[in-house]
């Protein structure tokens, strides 16, 4: 008869021999695997874990073509703004009345405005100008709408209501009237006088967009559980609806800058916004509108410049618009 004790001891293992493989029994066994699965789901990111609104925002916009082709532009207007000499050795302001409104010639591919002025030196250096005007203004009307938006959303009651009626007040104001108005009385010829009659007129429609997205985060149940466990007001705004209530804000914003770029170059060809010796697209547009049937190149190089730079920073807001909002997916 075969020995038992053998077959015993086999199961549990001895020195000499190999170990058998056996599956974890018993509740200590369960524990260890549900153990070992959930280490290994964190350290491998496979595609059950959960995804944040803006890693599948990034992920999408990767994918947009719309998206790539506008940055793109976008970073090479930045480029340009800041390191205009890359691409443009001349002096903007250095002119030859000779030269004047002659056409393309070796070296001077745009050839000259009414001056005598190389219309490529000016095309290229009048970025600078264009999208530090953008990109100040939108920054400022941004931070502005949002904190006073953010805050009457917030808190409501009188505060809401104030802030409301005040920006009634400049939704009431025509922004080109308002600009003629507010900066004819201006002699400071620097870019700093524009950036604030946008960021003063271009906050309201942002506050307006800030505080409809923290009405609507408020009300969501994880805010409700903060406050419920006692988390005050302060931590609550900041921690909790601040960051879900960002994304249309930053849409709007994207969008508006292209329209403040467009709206600092009407100011400028009107007379009443960036003025020499500052070089701009606007000034230049507005030089060359006089002498657009003797010299169109004139007016045909900075407007294009202008177009196509409104254009790619409407797209991508368009872009960024498409990826950030859950109900267009």
């Amino acid at each position: 008869m075969p020995d038992p004790r053998r077959n015993i001891s086999r199961s549990r293992g001895r020195p000499d021999e190999p170990p058998e493989s056996v599956a974890p029994t018993g509740f200590g066994g369960a524990m260890d695997l549900a153990a070992s699965e959930a280490e290994t789901l964190e350290r491998a990111p496979g595609p059950g874990r959960p995804r944040s609104l803006w890693s599948d925002a990034w992920r999408d916009l990767r994918r947009n073509p719309v998206f790539i082709v506008s940055a793109l532009i976008i970073l090479f207007l930045v480029a340009i703004a800041i390191w205009p000499k890359l691409i443009a050795s001349g002096d903007p302001l250095a002119c030859d009345i000779t030269k004047s409104q002659d056409g393309a010639a070796p070296g001077h591919p745009f050839g000259f405005d009414t001056q005598g002025c190389d219309v490529y030196t000016r095309t290229v250096y009048g970025a600078r100008a264009s999208v530090t005007v953008g990109v100040c203004a939108t920054a400022g009307a941004a931070l502005l709408g949002s904190v006073l938006g953010g805050l009457a959303g917030f808190f409501g009651g009188w505060w809401d209501a104030l802030l409301s009626r005040i920006s009634d007040v400049f939704f009431g104001i025509p922004i080109i009237l308002g600009g003629l108005v507010f900066l004819s009385v201006v002699t400071n010829t620097t870019v700093w006088p524009v950036i604030g009659f946008i960021v003063l007129l271009g906050w309201p429609q942002i506050g307006r967009i800030a505080r409809g997205a923290v009405i609507t985060a408020k009300q969501n149940d994880y805010v409700q559980a903060a406050r419920a466990l006692g988390a005050s007001g302060p931590r609550i705004l900041l921690r909790h609806i601040a960051p879900n209530a960002v994304a249309p804000v930053i849409v709007v914003a994207t969008i508006a800058l292209g329209s403040y770029i467009a709206l600092e170059a009407t100011l400028s060809f009107l007379g009443v916004g960036l003025r020499p010796p500052t070089v701009s697209w606007g000034i230049d547009i507005s030089s060359a509108s006089i002498q657009i049937r003797n010299a169109p190149h004139m007016l045909l190089w900075p407007a294009g410049a202008l177009s196509v730079t409104v254009l790619a920073f409407i797209m991508l807001g368009e872009a960024v618009r498409d990826a950030l909002d859950p109900r267009l997916r």
